[in-house]
């Protein structure tokens, strides 16, 4: 593996930031304005520089990373550059929540502003909360061993797989208070802080506050969770009649959904603000400037040059691990926590404690970050066959997972978007999932433990990868899901609706342009106008009219052009077109959601085993509850088919006639027979393992085979036929303040004229009409 290289800074490390005159919060006119609020796509560039500009000047005074929220409350309450931060601020210091050390508090987002209790009333700490992250009660700070499930457990997990009911919801967490956050006037004398430090009792040595973090409805670290809390626990300062501009002016309105949707806008400007800095570089939603990460990186000391390469390459090296027969490598997973790895630099503790820990920790990820932008691919290290990405980005500053082989991991996703693997894989043994099986149709995940082969579930199918970034677009691929199909959308990556929102298209009019080489596209499906929904885990394209072509398993290639509001999706044509199960495949596919969404009864409207006979219903709970391996094959014990195909035992009549279709289908190699082992607790494996009992299995094999291509150079097989059918004209619902062209108006009349329509012959509100027309498949 190569050395790390770092990106040059923008300035010298001898440079300091350029002079300009940035507002003076009660003196100059407010930075936020009422269209940043109402209509933030429709920002003047001149607000936005004057904006970005103080942004910039305050993350350059703050020793700390200047966080999304935390330039809200800046922009908003008047934070003064220069040793005064927020000392003139129009706050009431008695309503800020107390927050105790140890203690079980509602959680707080990073931008809360808080008292610390120090045991007495006459000394308490004002602060404003300006980073966090998770601090497991798994992982004590003694600990040198990081226990792998703790990466993406849920809140409240006490181990793999386990979340106490009066433990849910809650979860260790360390904030980093900023105590000099409101000027010298609140600012606890020297001496009497090292003291209170020197106690350990109410801040630990680093002055960072160790809390139990209840949560109810918001998620963490999300812009929706601060502008909750603005509206409930800070509300009284929100509403200040003395701040700089009021929300209450500048959202429109007094209602909670006005005042709701105000925030949300303006801090979408700020971040966009924040992200199109060049004198900031931002690690997820914290902002750190350019130069002094520079003068970090070039110095020799602590956390230097070169520490950050031998962080790098802890994270990037190859897990140490067993060699099986012939000399493969098995596959290893290393976690590597952040907060305990920077600890182990020598030098490294002044570095780490008060404001200076976030910016330390921010900067570990951004060189590891740097380092797969620069030597990877989508973080698979081709030459050494290592897979590295962000597994949590909240527990202990940022968890990294490393794997190897790394070409194994199926559908690694994008390596800077938290998959929460460690605690996937520790609750499903061996990389998989023990499931019983359930009633016909209804199960879809696996009921059978392999041992060597990393394997897909239900909640990982499909998942996207391939994600490119670059100044002009964003594209990554996707497989066409059931659910896709027959809920008419698309899902869209966080990031790319994140950049719309920040563009001011929310629930707005999206065109989505697809390219089918070689395939049939109606130009009604070439060029649609569909609808951005947003939700908690990004967003979806709906409304979206998928063409017949298109299948469960079918890649896309998503392509956003920045700065636009059009979506492309690409699909690849194969070489050589392919058979699977009398179905002709003339593009790229994922085998597994082939396997699990094609099985027999899962249509385009519907998906349920009615009407099936018997060999359908075999195949079917093979193929939807079988352990499925990332090349698409599924595999039964063949002793739960009965249960997987009727949800019980059946009558001895039903049980023969299943096991007669069985056999049958095995012969006619629709099925195949294997063999696997059940341990001494009933568990089935495959393959199967010495000293266990030999088990029958039953596996579905999607084997391609070669088909004719459909220009007519070479002619179809006989049993598939191309064919040719009509399609009737039929009424389409267009999104919300669209219009059918004219073209459209004069067609729906010929063809109400030619069914001799007595109840009108114009168009109904809302829908266009497309006419009929032949296609084959």
């Amino acid at each position: 593996m190569s050395a790390l290289t770092f990106p040059p800074p923008t300035a010298s490390c001898s440079e300091e930031p350029p002079v300009v005159q940035v507002w003076r919060p009660y003196e100059d006119a407010p930075v936020l304005t009422p269209v940043m609020a109402r209509a933030p796509a429709e920002t003047p560039p001149a607000d936005l520089l004057r904006l970005r500009l103080y942004l910039e000047a305050v993350a350059h005074d703050r020793s700390g990373p200047l966080h999304t929220a935390t330039a809200f409350n800046g922009a908003y309450f008047g934070y003064e550059p220069g040793g005064e931060g927020y000392g003139n601020g129009p706050f009431d210091l008695d309503v800020f929540p107390v927050l105790t050390r140890g203690a079980e508090i509602t959680a707080v987002p990073v931008g809360a502003m808080v008292r610390i209790d120090t045991g007495s009333s006459a000394k308490l700490l004002y602060a404003e909360i300006v980073y966090k992250e998770g601090r497991h009660r798994a992982v004590p700070e003694d600990e040198p061993v990081f226990p792998d499930w703790v990466s993406g457990a849920p809140a409240g997990a006490s181990g793999p797989g386990r979340v106490p009911e009066d433990r849910a919801g809650t979860r260790r967490e360390l904030l980093v208070p900023d105590l000099d956050a409101f000027g010298p006037a609140l600012r606890m004398e020297e001496p009497k802080l090292r003291a209170l430090l020197h106690r350990g009792k109410w801040l630990n040595a680093d002055a960072h506050l160790l809390v139990d973090a209840r949560y109810a409805d918001h998620a963490t670290g999300t812009a929706e969770a601060f502008a909750e809390h603005l509206l409930t626990v800070q509300r009284e300062s929100l509403l200040h009649p003395y701040v700089p501009i009021s929300i209450a002016h500048l959202a429109g309105g007094t209602d909670t959904e006005t005042l709701r949707t105000g925030l949300l806008n303006l801090l979408s400007v700020i971040r966009r603000a924040l992200r199109s800095s060049g004198s900031l570089r931002l690690w997820r939603e914290y902002a750190l400037p350019r130069i002094r990460l520079a003068q970090q990186l070039d110095s020799e000391g602590a956390l230097g040059r070169d520490d950050m390469m031998a962080l790098s390459r802890s994270v990037t090296n190859a897990p140490a691990g067993r060699r099986r027969r012939h000399g493969m490598a098995c596959s290893t997973t290393r976690y590597l926590p952040i907060a305990p790895a920077l600890r182990a630099f020598d030098g490294a503790a002044p570095l780490l404690s008060g404001v200076r820990y976030a910016v330390s920790v921010c900067q570990a990820n951004l060189v590891i970050a740097d380092c797969l932008h620069s030597e990877s691919e989508d973080g698979l290290f081709v030459e050494d066959d290592v897979l590295v990405t962000l597994d949590d980005a909240f527990e202990q500053g940022g968890v990294w997972r490393t794997h190897r082989p790394g070409a194994a991991q199926t559908d690694p996703g994008d390596p800077l978007t938290p998959a929460g693997r460690g605690w996937l894989e520790a609750c499903s043994p061996c990389r998989s999932v023990k499931t019983e099986p359930v009633p016909q149709g209804a199960a879809t995940t696996p009921v059978l433990e392999a041992v060597d082969a990393p394997v897909p579930d239900a909640d990982q199918l499909g998942l996207p990868d391939s994600l490119r970034i670059n100044d002009s677009e964003i594209t990554w691929r996707l497989p066409l899901r059931l659910a896709h199909v027959m809920e008419d959308r698309l899902p869209l990556r966080h990031l790319v609706v994140s950049h719309l929102h920040d563009y001011g298209l929310r629930g707005g009019t999206v065109r989505l342009e697809l390219v089918h080489p070689g395939g049939d596209l109606d130009p009604e499906e070439a060029v649609q106008d569909v609808t951005l929904v947003s939700h908690d885990e990004g967003g979806d394209l709906t409304g979206v009219a998928w063409p017949i072509d298109f299948f469960p398993g079918l890649y896309l290639t998503v392509q956003w052009p920045k700065g636009g509001r059009v979506v492309r999706l690409f699909t690849t044509e194969l070489e050589q077109p392919v058979e699977v199960d009398d179905r002709y495949i003339g593009h790229a596919y994922d085998p597994a959601v082939l396997t699990r969404e094609l099985a027999p009864g899962s249509d385009r409207q519907a998906d349920s085993p009615a009407g099936l006979d018997v060999r359908g219903l075999v195949t079917r709970a093979v193929r939807r509850c079988g352990l499925l391996t990332p090349d698409g094959h599924a595999l039964l014990d063949r002793s739960a088919l009965q249960r997987a195909v009727y949800g019980a035992v059946p009558p001895p009549a039903q049980a023969d006639a299943l096991e007669r279709a069985t056999d049958r289908l095995i012969s006619e190699r629709r099925l195949y027979a294997a063999t696997g082992s059940r341990d001494a607790q009933g568990v089935p494996h495959h393959p199967a393992r010495e000293g266990e009992t030999l088990i029958p299995l039953v596996g579905y094999d999607p084997a391609p085979s070669p088909a004719a291509h459909r220009n007519g150079q070479v002619a179809p097989r006989a049993r598939h036929p191309q064919r040719e059918y009509f399609v009737h004209g039929f009424l389409r619902r267009l999104p919300p303040g669209q219009e059918p062209s004219e073209d459209r108006r004069v067609a729906y009349r010929d063809y109400a004229r030619m069914l001799g329509k007595a109840d009108g012959w114009e168009l109904p509100a809302h829908y266009t009409f497309v006419a009929g027309h032949a296609r084959s498949r």
